[in-house]
């Protein structure tokens, strides 16, 4: 790893809705990894379509994905903001690995099992090869950390195995083209802070989500104060105060998310904040919960509408990135293309 360039790289999927769990479990790491690394941030359009869109509900999530980023605090300036699909290299990478790629590694993929359902012959065939676009995603930059949640660890896992096996399948290429010992890194996953899975509030065994047809199992990133307060107020509970201790939370889900909210938003620990309302009933803490989280949400929900209503300057924001991002992901694939053999033009 010592051999690659500390870098970064995440992305987040425009299908509409974002909601508290992307905030928390996505956006605001990303804030915080500028800080210290060379960051390149993507809204992953190419991995929407592995499901139906609707072309004009896609552009408009595509646009509020990057409106997010940015009014959250991504400077779209020092660190690269793009959509996936303007990088071609991307799609490129993704072939090539998917020959590199075995059949037996994608059948062990579980999210592909959760998300195909039953019916998996009317899956496509873009959900099942999901993972290695994926991992040409972080592979097409050789990107060295990649932040992610505990339902993509698998997938992480995975394009470390495709790595591993590219290097080795031509190390005589990689060492004759003098590219170094090896050619793309073991990329390690950052899974960080007391919300990496934010929960529904409604059913705390059940991942927060767009798809939920309960909107009250989500906050919104659109949420006005009165439909956060609403929502918080609504969450479901459990008759017991909240413990005094982390170890108290230990088989109630509801109690759990809603402590780890809590911490994420305030930047503090679970123990943290149980140091604070142990002992404390519900309502109680509810009260504060909503106060943090309209005092938190507020500002961000009021930089993405200032900044969707102004399409033009997302979209200049998201052609200056891929144009940087295309200087980093073209390289590669060259590099990639002589490895493997090809005959491509000197221009290129």
């Amino acid at each position: 790893m010592s051999n690659f360039p500390q870098r970064v790289f995440s992305g987040v999927q425009p299908t509409g809705n974002l909601h508290l769990g992307n905030y928390l479990g996505a956006i605001t790491k990303f804030v915080d990894l500028q800080q210290t690394h060379d960051c390149v941030f993507c809204v992953v359009d190419l991995h929407a379509i592995t499901v139906p869109q609707d072309p004009k509900a896609l552009k408009s999530s595509i646009r509020e994905v990057t409106a997010a980023f940015i009014a959250a605090g991504i400077d779209p300036v020092k660190h690269i903001v793009f959509n996936q699909s303007q990088v071609s290299a991307h799609a490129e990478l993704a072939w090539v690995l998917n020959c590199v790629a075995r059949i037996g590694w994608m059948n062990r993929m579980t999210q592909f099992k959760e998300k195909a359902g039953k019916d998996r012959e009317a899956a496509s065939v873009g959900l099942y090869a999901y993972p290695v676009l994926m991992a040409a995603d972080i592979l097409v930059y050789k990107a060295t950390h990649v932040p992610v949640g505990e339902d993509q660890k698998q997938h992480l896992e995975l394009a470390r195995d495709v790595a591993q096996k590219f290097n080795l399948d031509y190390s005589e290429s990689i060492a004759a083209l003098g590219l170094g010992e090896t050619f793309f890194p073991q990329p390690e996953p950052l899974i960080q802070g007391p919300a990496t899975r934010v929960m529904s509030l409604r059913d705390g065994a059940k991942k927060m989500s767009k798809s939920d047809p309960s909107d009250n199992s989500r906050i919104n990133l659109s949420d006005d104060a009165d439909t956060i307060a609403s929502k918080i107020r609504k969450a479901k509970t459990d008759p017991e105060p909240l413990p005094s201790e982390t170890a108290g939370l230990a088989g109630r889900p509801e109690a759990d998310n809603l402590v780890g909210i809590f911490a994420a938003l305030q930047g503090s620990t679970k123990a943290g904040v149980l140091a604070d309302f142990g002992n404390a009933n519900f309502s109680t803490f509810k009260t504060a919960l909503v106060d943090l989280a309209v005092a938190s949400l507020g500002p961000v929900t009021a930089g993405m509408k200032r900044l969707v209503a102004d399409p033009a300057h997302i979209d200049a924001i998201l052609c200056d990135g891929a144009e940087r991002a295309d200087a980093i992901a073209r390289k590669t694939m060259n590099e990639v293309k002589d490895i493997l053999g090809f005959v491509r033009a000197k221009s290129a």
